[in-house]
Order: structure tokens, then sequence, then C-alpha cells
């Protein structure tokens, strides 16, 4: 008996985007990497967390396909861009990041809703919820680093920015709750 509750096009649209938050980790971790090479421990931190939250997600996916009788299939993630030049940069691109995923989160939408596939289109709704609160944070960084002076910030404000990340709580409303253990 066929227990398979997805379209063979929402298989591979979900699949798609699991392999789109795994590479959205990858890129914060690579962003990470940069920010501690540059000495801020703080911003590296937030998006060592980032980077978990995105992997997250992706482990969100591959069980809401396996739960519906899909078969998620992990692709080759491309390599993450170059170091950015600057912070203005690092925050930018993840912002546009961002933006792009709430693109793609908004593609599932349409499809779930083409489809009159309620279960996905349901699942869904935690994601586009959560892509307002992620482009609203990217936003916040963006903010916080003008007000700091942008790209000619003192020392004196990047270290204040810097420690307000590192403290910043672990959590993030909603994301908290996905692990690989709780999806």
């Amino acid at each position: 008996m066929n227990t398979k509750r997805l379209s063979d096009m929402m298989e591979k649209a979900l699949s798609d985007q699991m392999n789109k938050e795994i590479l959205a980790s990858h890129v914060f971790l690579s962003y990470g990497i940069w920010a501690d090479d540059k000495g801020y421990g703080g911003i590296a931190n937030f998006l060592y967390r980032h980077a978990q939250e995105e992997r997250n997600h992706s482990i969100k996916f591959m069980e809401y396909v396996l739960n519906r009788g899909g078969k998620p299939k992990v692709e080759a993630i491309p390599a993450p861009p170059q170091d950015p030049e600057s912070l203005s940069a690092c925050f930018d691109g993840v912002f546009q990041h961002e933006v792009d995923n709430t693109t793609s989160i908004y593609r599932l939408v349409d499809l779930a809703l083409e489809e009159k596939d309620w279960a996905t289109w349901n699942f869904m709704q935690w994601f586009v919820q959560e892509q307002i609160e992620e482009e609203t944070l990217a936003q916040n960084l963006i903010d916080k680093l003008k007000i700091a002076g942008g790209d000619r910030a003192s020392d004196e404000s990047l270290f204040t920015l810097d420690k307000a990340l590192q403290d910043a709580p672990n959590d993030v409303p909603l994301a908290q709750e996905a692990t690989g253990a709780n999806p």
C-alpha cells in the first residue's frame, strides 16, 4: 500500500527547501568564522547560533517529508560565498539570504495552496512566521551597525555592538523549539 501523502512535486520542493536551509547554515557558519577571525567574538557567536538554527530548520523539513511518507533527498550544497569585506557586507548578506529564503517559503505555500495540500500549507505557516522574525532580526543587525557608525564605526562602538550580540539570548522566539530531536 502506498502511504505517501505528498505529490512528487511537493516532495521535491520540500527536499529542495531542506537543502536550502542546510546551505543557509553553511553561509552563517562561514560568516561566523570570518567574524571570529576578525576578533568579533560576539558577532561570531550570534552567527554560529543562527547557523545551528538554520540546520534545525532543515531537520524540520526532513522529518515532515518522512512523516508524510516521502523520502527527502540530500543534494550537494554549493560553497558559501567568499568572506565579506566588512561588517556591513556581512549583515547585508545575512539580510539578503533571509529575503531569498522568504521567497522560497512563499513558493512552497503557493504550491501547497495550488495542490490543496492543507497539511503542508499548515506546516508552512510556522515558516512564514519564522521568516518575518528572521528578516526583522537581520534588519535590526543592519540598523544597529548603522547606529554604531557603519563601516566607519569607532572601535568602541564596534566593541559595544559585539558585546551586545554576545550577550543576546541563545534562543529565538519560535525557533528555540526546532532541534534535531524536536523539529
